[in-house]
């Protein structure tokens, strides 16, 4: 079972996810501190010093609160649209990342398949062309063709009564 265990995690895919979720992890830390305090500072600046991570609305409890963790402190149940705003924001830039990532993968492949098309053999180009002309033609499945001159050769000469071979 330990040798099992040992091959399934020593595969490549394994090993590769493992790296992809690390990164991943890294990248969020990342995005979130992009947004957090370097988008969204100066349009709260903009919007007259507002802070979007402390937009929220009391549902439940009493009182006036200025952070969501006064809110919290005080047992409020609070909806939290500015996070929200905050998170769509992260998205956003996450997923024009991976677009951006999964264009550029994309163009080398593409480039990579023109390359090899470019590179075909004239042996292949022939049995290509060999290929076409036979898919054009309609060839018979099953039983001669519809001529009776088709239909005379397949059955070959008729022969009624003795016929003498040779001069």
């Amino acid at each position: 079972m330990l040798n099992e265990f040992k091959k399934f995690a020593l595969r490549g895919n394994v090993l590769d996810l493992a790296v992809g979720v690390i990164l991943g992890a890294a990248f969020s830390g990342i995005v979130s501190s992009l947004v957090d305090d370097i988008i969204m500072p100066p349009i709260g600046l903009l919007l007259g010093q507002v802070d979007f991570s402390q937009f929220f609305i009391v549902l439940k409890g009493d009182g006036h609160f200025n952070t969501i963790a006064q809110a919290k402190a005080a047992g409020a149940v609070t909806w939290n649209f500015g996070l929200f705003i905050n998170a769509v924001i992260k998205f956003m830039i996450v997923s024009i990342a991976v677009f951006g990532l999964v264009r550029g993968i994309n163009k080398l492949f593409k480039m990579h398949q023109d390359e090899k098309k470019k590179e075909t053999p004239p042996e292949v180009l022939l049995l290509q062309e060999i290929r076409d002309i036979l898919k054009g033609e309609e060839m018979p499945i099953s039983g001669p063709p519809e001529s009776s001159n088709a239909a005379n050769i397949a059955q070959g000469p008729e022969v009624s009564g003795p016929q003498a071979i040779g001069p």
